[in-house]
């Protein structure tokens, strides 16, 4: 029973903790704070050096930000690249993807052939894991069981305190194998023990690769085409790595820079993850976009989208908080390379079935929102997509269903998550402690029979 709400306890406390914290917002700019750790100018203030991952997406020319076209950049390789020779290929890369986040390098075809061998061995989930872990504590989100599980794991780990690089690499390759198998047993115990649907558990086939493997187990049939695995495949690699300053991977650099274990700092990781302003928008992109689909009439009425989008740009429509979910980012300004890969291969999906109108609506949302969030708050802000526009309409697309949406953001991202933590160990040597300024003033102290 929730008695959040109801309890005057909690009301009370709540109520003072209100009156005692308010922070005057014109003290920011007084004591030079950069709040979100950005400048005033939407730029990042400089807290790390990285070799891992370079996300460009403006240039400052004498002291002026300038929008430029987006790029992703995994250890120098343009995400671009990765992707194109990985179609031209027609073969599975997010094997190569991490091989490259954690090593430096890419593989030749015999390391990539060891270490995509080496993970599929390792995909099992320890003995009873399922049982004890997932399926006597059944979760509503699966973001949530999957950092729990995460945590868990440290207790089947003789070498849980073990951090050695040898170590750190053994542990961040079983992640990134077994949580495509944390996450697709954790769904199918949600599903029974809150819809009342059947529970399926598939063994693992080792010959699979991650994308194949995911769709293989999440799948009562375990059917799915090769287009369908592929494309699943490239979500992966360009989810897998966003640079050291995006709030998950700064998460998991923090920690590790505290000299907490790996699996402590992977489920801080994930927990940032869950959140909807950051692996959690694609979630709200969906609900947004049935949003529209409920309240436009006539989807292909360029004048009756703007009229629902200018709603919600005001709070006036969807969830009332004035944004336009997969429009905008830190960093990128002109395009985000991702969503411009994801939006092709969406189009290509949808092209002739029932979705495309939902597609031609969302490019819609996309072309309109700049144009008229100029109108409506004469801001003059360069916006482009996000990659989370098109990415729940793939998902979809692809009938994943809505809970496992942030959760494969997840599961790319361990790869990322993992070379940074390394780094940062390697590298760095002290512990991340920014500063905040206080601003309380003194209090004499007051008997407790006086006040």
């Amino acid at each position: 029973m929730n008695t959040y709400g109801n309890n005057d306890v909690i009301k009370s406390l709540c109520s003072q903790l209100s009156e005692n914290s308010h922070i005057e917002p014109s003290l920011y700019e007084k004591f030079h704070v950069k709040r979100g750790l950005r400048r005033s100018d939407g730029t990042g203030v400089m807290a790390g050096i990285t070799n891992i991952c370079n996300v460009h997406g403006y240039i400052v020319n004498e002291g002026e930000k300038e929008p430029i076209e987006g790029k992703l950049v995994y250890r120098g390789y343009n995400i671009n690249d990765i992707v194109s020779n990985i179609e031209k290929e027609d073969r599975f890369g997010f094997e190569e993807t991490a091989y490259l986040l954690l090593v430096g390098k890419l593989p030749t075809k015999a390391e990539l052939d060891r270490f995509t061998e080496y993970l599929s061995s390792i995909r099992e989930i320890p003995e009873n894991f399922a049982v004890d872990m997932i399926m006597k504590a059944p979760s509503k989100n699966i973001m949530n069981k999957l950092a729990r599980s995460v945590l868990a794991l440290y207790s089947f780990d003789e070498e849980a305190e073990n951090m050695s690089l040898q170590s750190e690499m053994q542990k961040a390759i079983s992640l990134i194998a077994k949580l495509p198998v944390i996450m697709t047993t954790a769904y199918q115990v949600k599903r029974h023990h809150f819809a009342h649907e059947s529970m399926v558990m598939h063994p693992i086939r080792p010959e699979e690769s991650t994308a194949q493997t995911i769709l293989s187990l999440l799948r009562t049939d375990r059917q799915y085409t090769k287009e369908e695995a592929q494309l699943l495949d490239i979500l992966l690699m360009l989810h897998a790595e966003h640079g050291g300053g995006n709030n998950s991977t700064f998460t998991c650099r923090v920690l590790t820079s505290s000299g907490t274990d790996a699996y402590a700092a992977y489920a801080g990781a994930i927990s940032s993850l869950k959140g909807p302003r950051h692996g959690g928008a694609n979630m709200k992109v969906m609900h947004m976009l049935e949003d529209f689909k409920e309240n436009v009439k006539n989807w292909e009425d360029e004048g009756q989208v703007a009229d629902h989008l200018r709603k919600v740009i005001n709070k006036e429509a969807n969830d009332h908080s004035g944004l336009v979910y997969g429009m905008g980012h830190a960093v990128y300004t002109l395009s985000d390379p991702r969503e411009k890969i994801l939006k092709r291969k969406a189009m290509e999906l949808a092209k002739g079935k029932d979705i495309e109108s939902e597609f031609r609506l969302l490019d819609k949302i996309e072309t309109l929102t700049p144009e008229i969030f100029k109108q409506e708050k004469g801001s003059s802000k360069v916006m482009c997509a996000n990659v989370d526009m098109y990415s729940g309409l793939v998902y979809k697309m692809l009938g994943i269903p809505s809970d496992l949406y942030t959760p494969l953001f997840a599961i790319a991202r361990m790869a990322g998550w993992s070379a940074h933590r390394m780094e940062e160990m390697l590298t760095c040597g002290r512990i991340i402690r920014p500063a905040y300024k206080a601003i309380a003033k003194p209090n004499e102290y007051v008997p407790i029979d006086k006040r």
